[in-house]
């Protein structure tokens, strides 16, 4: 039986704006950052700058040479959270089981509700209608047994699509599908994937499991269910209730190497660990993110073996998977870090003899500071260096 639906925005960003400006409607709209800035990149585009070739992620330079006629908006997330949240208030009045996946897509679980609402084909007919009568943008809505096939059936016909596959479709609609077109395949796994000879989902969902999991260990038996359609998580309209972590990312205005990447992590590691303590949060796992100046993204983490808020702890961890993976002459376009494993902070552990109690005393005294005066009253001095990114906007 499918019950469970995808809804998936289209062109999310770009839509908001032409149902909040008619007069955009079947123009070319591309959202985006500060073109001034390299950190100006593509953050949506309607579908009409799509078939020109924009993408998102995309550098605005190169969006704009193939679409000189776009309509280029600076992003605004408040209309895009009060969007979102009246589109998901709509798909409450049909079940009180929505998860919110992201900003422009949410699950919603209809089991038992047949004899109010009719099939799940009815239900998503009329949620779409209502999104678009009643928000104004357009939306492609997947039909699934579980979550998994729900949200690719959702990706397989945009915009404006409606996409039913059941449980015996899977083999006919799916299994022809590249291998990085199921979902939690990214490029990594798939290249590991093709050098199995594993081309298609259907390749996947027939190799043998044993060898998948001496592979990849549990995320091998994983790809074997979703190869298969096989997926048990249930739609949870409590998800986003807690925090599950914490970061932040910056393109840089330049390309970095080496000492100056340091600055840029530890001016990230600021804000990082400033929202951790503002939230009542520790983390146990530090990752760190590095995109090359051939935009290529490389991702490691490493845990501590006790959670914390402390600048200085995660800064070092950072600074350690830094250290241990990247060449120190490579450049850097992006950084990101975050922290991961987060919990609610019970009590802090004292510890006289070492330096994590000056440290978390100097964290507080900085929090207070800035929080009376400003985020800029007080910075390292490494901010105010050549290299230093007070100035930069995160994206």
């Amino acid at each position: 039986m499918c019950h469970i639906l995808l809804v998936d925005m289209n062109s999310f960003y770009a839509s908001v704006h032409q149902a909040l400006n008619p007069s955009l409607q079947g123009k070319k709209v591309i959202v985006c950052g500060d073109p001034e800035k390299r950190h100006g990149i593509v953050l949506a585009a309607s579908y009409p700058a799509k078939k020109m070739g924009v993408k998102t992620g995309m550098p605005n330079w190169e969006a704009k040479s193939l679409c000189p006629d776009g309509i280029f908006i600076r992003p605004q997330y408040k209309h895009y959270f009060n969007f979102s949240n009246r589109i998901v208030a709509i798909m409450r009045d049909f079940s009180p089981l929505v998860e919110p996946f992201s900003i422009d897509e949410a699950f919603v679980d209809l089991s038992g509700t047949e004899q109010l609402f009719g099939n799940s084909v009815a239900v998503a007919k009329s949620i779409k209608r209502r999104i678009k009568e009643e928000v104004g943008i357009l939306c492609s809505v997947g039909v699934g047994p579980n979550k998994l096939v729900a949200k690719m059936a959702a990706d397989l016909q945009k915009p404006d699509g409606l996409t039913v596959i059941t449980k015996a479709d899977v083999s006919k609609r799916l299994w022809p599908l590249p291998v990085k077109d199921l979902f939690g395949v990214g490029g990594r796994t798939e290249k590991k994937l093709h050098l199995l000879g594993i081309r298609t989902i259907g390749d996947l969902a027939s190799y043998p499991v044993d060898f998948l999991k001496k592979k990849f260990g549990v995320v091998g038996q994983v790809l074997h269910m979703s190869a298969n359609g096989i997926d048990y998580s249930p739609v949870d309209p409590h998800s986003l209730d807690t925090v599950k972590s914490i970061g932040n990312q910056l393109t840089l205005s330049r390309d970095y190497s080496g000492e100056d990447i340091k600055v840029a992590i530890l001016d990230i590691v600021e804000k990082v660990s400033h929202r951790l303590r503002q939230g009542g949060y520790v983390g146990k796992t530090v990752s760190l993110t590095l995109r090359d100046a051939e935009l290529h993204s490389h991702h490691w983490s490493c845990s501590f073996k006790e959670r914390t808020d402390i600048t200085e702890e995660i800064y070092r961890m950072a600074i350690r998977l830094f250290e241990t993976h990247w060449s120190r002459n490579k450049r850097v376009r992006l950084v990101g870090v975050g922290v991961a494993n987060v919990v609610r902070k019970q009590f802090e552990q004292l510890d006289i003899f070492s330096y994590t109690e000056k440290y978390r005393k100097l964290n507080h005294a900085v929090d207070e500071i800035r929080g009376r005066f400003g985020n800029l009253s007080i910075q390292r001095g490494s901010s105010l260096t050549e290299a230093g990114i007070l100035n930069e906007k995160f994206s």
